[in-house]
């Protein structure tokens, strides 16, 4: 059943002018959810060339939210190949896809069972999508995986399922490793990273719960290279967060490069690395900023900005989820305090220029994708 989004949300997004920008056409998309409790929305935002937005709707994800934070990353994520949008309805433990068009609009194919509870993160490789459900009361974390026909129906795969390390271990995201042939998890509360092997079914085959360097390893992101960069909010105590990055074995085991790169900040969460391979980004929710690292050809980091702010999202602002651009020239920052999406032009030297603010987002919104 599908579920139309609240009325003051679509009242909200049809009375957004539209301005002109020196790109009269759009080139791109970023997109982000509603998670509102009378009906998940996929917001939608026209993306010019210069780096601003525009509002263009919203699309219904035939699910519910939660209203509230979710304390994940990939709660909206695109295809590899930028065909299908997915989407996790916390609310009513179901996952959503949608068809993007040429020119980013969005058409609901299928929403499915999470076969979980409060799904919160979601990924794909090829045919399989994962969704990983954080669990709640007497439901265990796990994750489930899906396959997906060309017209983008999901068929939940019999025995592609599997727990966490504990029942309730506060996870945080699901990925597939660059090639496809495995997955990892974060877990804030239990300070571990999960490694799951798939065999050629795509089921999880092997799986392997391995203690982060830092406390409460949260977002993460892979660079060309296949190195995993995780963010550490360690707890949420003042100036003392950090990005760790990691070498990843062909059996999926982890070895620090650069174990708990200070941040200098708090409460480092979101994460996301440059398609070049040079830069990393973490978005600090209790310092309003994004500190920005320069990536070594050893997979080492090193702050871009001594002080640990490459970009500032405002006092208050809470900065959460984190996108790039293919070309790496914009960063897009989910404030989730100030309700707002926040672009960045990204300079030469790695830093981070605030150039658009876009408000009026609802209480709870969650997720970022862009294309």
């Amino acid at each position: 059943m599908k579920h139309i989004p609240t009325l003051a949300l679509a009242l909200a997004f049809s009375a957004i002018p539209v301005f002109s920008h020196a790109s009269s056409h759009p080139v791109g998309n970023v997109y982000t959810q509603s998670n509102q409790v009378a009906g998940n929305s996929i917001l939608i935002y026209n993306r010019f060339s210069d780096g601003h937005l525009e509002a263009a709707g919203s699309v219904s994800t035939g699910g519910l939210g939660t209203g509230a934070g979710l304390g994940n990353q990939n709660g909206v994520t695109l295809s590899q190949d930028g065909r299908f949008l997915y989407a996790v309805n916390a609310g009513s433990n179901s996952v959503s896809i949608f068809e993007v068009s040429a020119f980013g609009r969005l058409s609901l194919r299928d929403v499915q069972p999470s076969c979980g509870v409060r799904p919160i993160s979601v990924t794909q490789s090829g045919n399989l999508v994962y969704v990983l459900n954080d669990g709640q009361g007497e439901a265990s974390a796990s994750i489930q995986g899906f396959f997906q026909s060309r017209r983008g129906e999901l068929t939940a795969i019999p025995g592609a399922s599997s727990g966490l390390s504990q029942a309730h271990p506060g996870s945080a995201q699901i990925q597939f490793t660059p090639k496809g042939d495995g997955l990892v998890v974060t877990e804030k509360a239990t300070n571990t990273i999960d490694t799951f092997d798939l065999d050629r079914w795509g089921r999880p085959s092997q799986v392997s719960f391995q203690a982060s360097v830092g406390q409460t390893p949260f977002g993460f992101d892979f660079d060309r290279r296949g190195r995993l960069f995780v963010s550490e909010a360690f707890g949420g105590a003042t100036d003392a967060s950090a990005l760790s990055s990691y070498r990843l074995s062909r059996n999926l085991d982890l070895t620090p490069i650069s174990p708990s790169a200070p941040t200098t900040e708090t409460a480092a969460c979101w994460t996301v690395v440059s398609n070049n391979g040079r830069y990393a980004y973490t978005t600090n929710a209790g310092s309003g900023s994004v500190s920005g690292y320069r990536i070594a050809s050893d997979g080492s980091l090193s702050l871009i900005d001594a002080g640990g702010v490459s970009g500032s999202t405002g006092a208050g602002s809470a900065p959460i989820d984190i996108v790039i651009t293919n070309n790496d020239r914009f960063v897009y920052v989910l404030a989730g305090g100030s309700h707002s999406i926040v672009g960045f032009r990204v300079e030469s030297s790695g830093n981070l220029t605030a150039i658009d603010t876009d408000g009026g987002l609802p209480v709870g919104t969650n997720g970022l994708a862009v294309r």
